[in-house]
């Protein structure tokens, strides 16, 4: 494991952006993120890998990978933090109180080498009014294909944040920020240290959700693609599990209306399935 590299002295105005991926035997998945990030146009981004239990070999790639760039770094995931949120939930505890964070997976990469660039300056404009966000919703895409090979993966349908005259109102009505895409500042990180304990597909839902209980909560929302995702992976092997856990966050959220967020939430899933005329 490497040594964590010192942050270097940033200006006032420059936000610390630290993007937390968690990994498991990536080394033929992680250079196409890696690559994406360091043709970025801002390159003041740190990215830390939890990895998890994994081959000897794939963790050697890891620490000779980290190595060569003072802004990558890694730490095995430790036992109290379980699967993919312990391993997200590891991170925000190690990046320091005032960064923004940004919850990655190993196959996903930036859409476009200015995108940091544009999301830095709509933080340093926000910041400079005097009202720091707490989230920044921005916009992905998926993509299909094999994320391991070298050629280019094919894009499909993007996310979208529908805005319905407040976060709250948002979420009720349906609407979630993709996690991918969503930035977590410092705010939101002291309002609500990290995701709940018993989900293990959902509780970025679940974060969001009750992050939604504090009226004065700052979400700022952006038209800025910022990332792409490859499709598929555990979640979408475990379809009964996820509703189960869907209908649990809505629940805690929303008590007896549950039921409205959960059949909008995937009415509108459908709806983004369907051919554009």
């Amino acid at each position: 494991m490497t040594a964590p590299t010192p942050m270097a002295a940033k200006t006032e105005a420059r936000p610390d952006l630290w993007i937390i991926v968690p990994t498991l035997n990536a080394s033929r998945l992680l250079p196409r993120l890696l690559a994406s990030l360091e043709r970025q146009s801002w390159p003041h981004w740190r990215l830390l890998c939890i990895d998890g239990p994994g081959r000897d070999d794939e963790r050697q790639w890891l620490e000779q990978t980290c190595r060569r760039d003072p802004r990558l770094d890694w730490q095995p995931q430790q036992g109290r933090h379980s699967g993919i949120f312990g391993a997200m939930n590891q991170g925000i505890g190690a990046a320091p109180a005032d960064s923004w964070l940004l919850f990655w997976g190993s196959d996903d990469w930036v859409a476009g080498d200015d995108r940091l660039e544009r999301l830095a300056a709509a933080l340093v404009a926000a910041m400079a009014a005097g009202a720091p966000p707490d989230l920044v919703v921005c916009s992905g895409r998926y993509a299909s294909g094999d994320p391991t090979a070298s050629a280019p993966m094919t894009l499909g349908r993007g996310t979208a944040f529908r805005w319905r005259h407040s976060y709250r109102r948002s979420l009720l009505l349906g609407s979630t920020p993709p996690h991918q895409a969503t930035l977590i500042g410092p705010g939101a990180r002291r309002r609500l240290a990290g995701y709940a304990e018993g989900f293990r597909l959902s509780a970025d839902l679940d974060y969001f959700l009750q992050l939604s209980r504090w009226p004065e909560l700052r979400v700022l929302t952006l038209d800025l693609e910022l990332v792409h995702m490859a499709s598929g992976g555990v979640s979408g092997q475990q379809t009964g599990r996820r509703l189960q856990e869907v209908r649990r966050a809505y629940r805690r959220a929303f008590g007896a209306l549950w039921w409205l967020p959960f059949l909008l939430r995937y009415q509108q899933r459908l709806a983004s399935l369907l051919p554009r005329r």
